[in-house]
């Protein structure tokens, strides 16, 4: 407990608010509209993927194998790929803005903010962003009867646990880019990760050897969390999916305090 109450001592003042005043400013003023699109992605995906496609294909195997709705068996997963996106464009783009060209890092890092303050400034406002995107897309659900349990309330801050493990490893990976075409690996990464994660049709689909690489992303563990929850049935992988987003949280946050100090408190 000491040495976690020393690296937090060299690392934070305690004011990451102050990070956080200057987020929601910048979204009243600017970037409003730029964070409501994003709300309507999923839901397109929704209504041509789980109403037009689903008519097509009728029920496939839900958590535990029980019969579902094809809309059903994608819409938890969207809800978890609209927390992701939400969370990775609000901590790339907009970080590599203000890192390579606002140089607004330099400014309140020579202020008494310490890395971990403006870490969790700009994580929390991820956040933000998934939450709305959550809450929003959530009662889509609920309103379309997609969701079958009470457990699918759940879903709202288990996409806020979603959204923090991206986005903490989202801002770290960012502060190594120099270069636009650099940021365009983002979306190489992202694209192949929703199309495999078990989001639009079961795993089960693929070779045995290619289902042991996609259970290894994190996106696939959102899914089958958030799958699990929108019907209320749990098992033992419930946990290891939890777990991996408790790790890869703590593990990103962690990872990109040590990135802004390295960076401009030489």
């Amino acid at each position: 407990m000491t040495a976690l109450a020393d690296w937090l001592t060299a690392n934070s003042s305690g004011n990451a608010r102050a990070v956080i005043e200057r987020g929601f400013r910048v979204i009243r003023n600017q970037n409003w509209l730029i964070v409501l699109s994003g709300f309507f992605e999923p839901v397109f995906y929704l209504l041509s993927m789980g109403l037009g496609l689903g008519a097509l294909i009728g029920t496939v195997p839900g958590p535990g194998g029980a019969p579902i709705s094809y809309a059903a068996f994608i819409a938890p997963a969207l809800l978890a790929t609209s927390a992701m996106n939400g969370a990775i464009y609000d901590s790339t783009w907009n970080v590599f803005f203000k890192l390579r060209f606002a140089n607004l890092y330099q400014g309140m890092l020579a202020t008494p903010l310490g890395p971990l303050d403006v870490a969790a400034g700009e994580i929390f406002m991820a956040l933000f962003r998934g939450f709305l995107y959550a809450l929003a897309f959530t009662t889509v659900i609920a309103v379309m009867g997609l969701a079958t349990s009470w457990w699918a309330l759940a879903m709202i801050p288990v996409a806020l646990l979603i959204a923090l493990g991206f986005a903490a490893f989202g801002m770290a990976i960012t502060s190594y880019f120099t270069t636009f075409q650099q940021m365009d690996w983002i979306n190489i990464a992202l694209l192949p990760m929703f199309m495999f994660s078990s989001t639009l049709f079961p795993i089960t689909v693929f070779p045995e050897a290619v289902q042991w690489f996609i259970m290894a992303l994190p996106l696939w563990h959102g899914v089958e969390l958030m799958r699990q929850l929108s019907v209320g049935h749990f098992e033992a992988s419930t946990w290891l999916h939890l777990g991996y987003f408790l790790a890869m949280s703590a593990a990103g946050v962690g990872f990109t305090t040590r990135r802004l100090r390295s960076l401009f408190l030489r």
